[in-house]
């Protein structure tokens, strides 16, 4: 008996990560070829819904001022997103906006948390 092979949601969030952890690991490079080699429309949007789970899933957690401004950034992700939707070099420009936006939304919830352990500290 096989395994079921990766459903195509799992593959774009498992990508998702691996291109953030390129990033993460100054290997911008290798972070591209990974986006070069994906040529088909889908296989973009679906690594664009990784990106999407991890930055909102993040998002929930920040302070209502911050994750207000991260919902409006996610909106217009989405309408860039749609704007590129048949033009695979525009899908690629989208995605490596969402992930810039996955690694913001993290930098901001790590700040956040920061914080609040230091007000807890002090208060």
């Amino acid at each position: 008996m096989t395994a079921p092979s990766e459903s195509p949601a799992d593959a774009g969030a498992r990508l998702a990560a691996q291109y953030l952890q390129l990033l993460e690991d100054g290997r911008t490079n290798d972070a591209e070829a990974l986006l070069a080699d994906l040529s088909d429309a889908r296989e973009l949007v679906f690594v664009g819904a990784g990106f999407t789970t991890m930055a909102r899933r993040t998002g929930r957690t920040l302070p209502t001022a911050m994750r207000a401004q991260a919902s409006t950034r996610q909106v217009l992700l989405g309408q860039l997103r749609d704007a590129n939707r048949r033009d695979v070099d525009g899908l690629r420009s989208w995605l490596r906006q969402a992930a810039q936006e996955a690694v913001t939304v993290n930098r901001l919830a790590e700040a956040a948390r920061r914080r609040l352990g230091e007000q807890s500290a002090t208060g």
